[in-house]
């Protein structure tokens, strides 16, 4: 197991958002978490990033953690390629690697040429390609994913499953919220977060 959730509680005030979630994800394996808005899905994700703490309960991590929120966590007047240069630098990622693997992703969700381009100037599913790629420029073992694809045209969603089938290949675990019930034939599990219980 790569990852275990043991016992995860939340609530705000009086109300419990989380109630007692347990669940454990293998290697290599892609799962999903459908849920009605304010159901708790991101809250859950944050406490296993580690952005929140639960009130009781464990999350058990073996591997390096990958992290897409819903809402971009850009800086609008830094460039795709500052950012990358960043985030690299924070990760502690080799200047040669990290050139390589910005290239790699930048031409795989094909926005290279927007490179030189300040993030207040791109569209919002340009902002969320970059948000995404982020998340993967250390590559991860665990890679979380709250709605990646918002914004995202049909070609750059496709572009999406083909990477993560990739990554799933090559052993990486993927956790991500999605709505798409259509989607379902692509994972390998879905839990459903309903009135606190995850099933």
């Amino acid at each position: 197991m790569i990852l275990n959730t043991e016992h995860i509680t939340k609530s705000f005030g009086k109300k419990k958002v989380l109630k007692n979630i347990s669940f454990k994800l293998e290697a290599g394996s892609i799962s999903g978490i459908v849920g009605e808005n304010g159901s708790g899905k991101s809250v859950l994700l944050e406490i296993i990033v580690g952005l929140r703490a639960p009130d009781k309960g464990k999350v058990r991590k073996n591997g390096k953690i990958g992290y897409c929120p819903q809402s971009t966590m850009l800086f609008p007047h830094l460039t795709v390629q500052e950012h990358f240069t960043y985030f690299s630098a924070a990760y502690g990622i080799d200047k040669k690697l990290s050139i390589d693997q910005s290239e790699e992703l930048m031409h795989h969700f094909n926005y290279k040429k927007y490179q030189q381009e300040k993030i207040i100037n791109l569209s919002g599913g340009t902002q969320q390609k970059l948000n995404l790629s982020i998340a993967l420029i250390h590559k991860p073992d665990i890679l979380i994913l709250d709605e990646p694809y918002n914004g995202f045209d049909y070609d750059t969603y496709k572009r999406f499953w083909d990477y993560s089938n990739n990554l799933k290949n090559q052993g990486c675990t993927i956790l991500i919220v999605t709505h798409l019930l259509n989607e379902k034939e692509r994972l390998d599990q879905i839990f459903e977060l309903e009135n606190g219980n995850l099933v």
